[in-house]
């Protein structure tokens, strides 16, 4: 069992940075695909950005592209999010996933993946 927790959330002004963290216990983050996916209030669950299993494998939504990094520390068993150049639409609750995800066609879909953390709010103020 892999339990995961988010932090680094907070309020920003627009063009500001945060750099999201997910520690993962339970198991190690080796053999597992990682994603980070966003749901605004009201709004519906959206992918943001994954890491392959593999660690090379990269994929990011169109409106994060360039603004995104996601990356992973496997000694920490953590990932990361480097957000720069926030935006008010950026504004959301940000869930880490993790799950033996295999394919670039599923990396973008959240059932794909066994575990969930319990999110982390993220708020960019205009």
């Amino acid at each position: 069992q892999v339990q995961l927790v988010e932090s680094g959330g907070g309020s920003v002004q627009a063009g500001g940075s945060l750099r999201l963290s997910c520690v993962a216990s339970g198991h190690t983050l080796f053999e597992y695909g990682m994603a980070w996916f966003r749901q605004a209030a009201g709004g519906e669950r959206e992918f943001v950005a994954a890491l392959a299993w593999t660690g090379l494998g990269k994929y990011y939504a169109d409106s994060v592209k360039d603004r995104f990094t996601i990356s992973r520390d496997s000694a920490k068993n953590t990932l990361y999010l480097q957000m720069n150049n926030l935006k008010p639409e950026d504004t959301a609750t940000y869930v880490c996933a993790a799950g033996k995800v295999y394919g670039s066609r599923n990396v973008y879909y959240l059932e794909r993946y066994e575990y969930k953390g319990q999110g982390t709010q993220v708020t960019v103020s205009s």
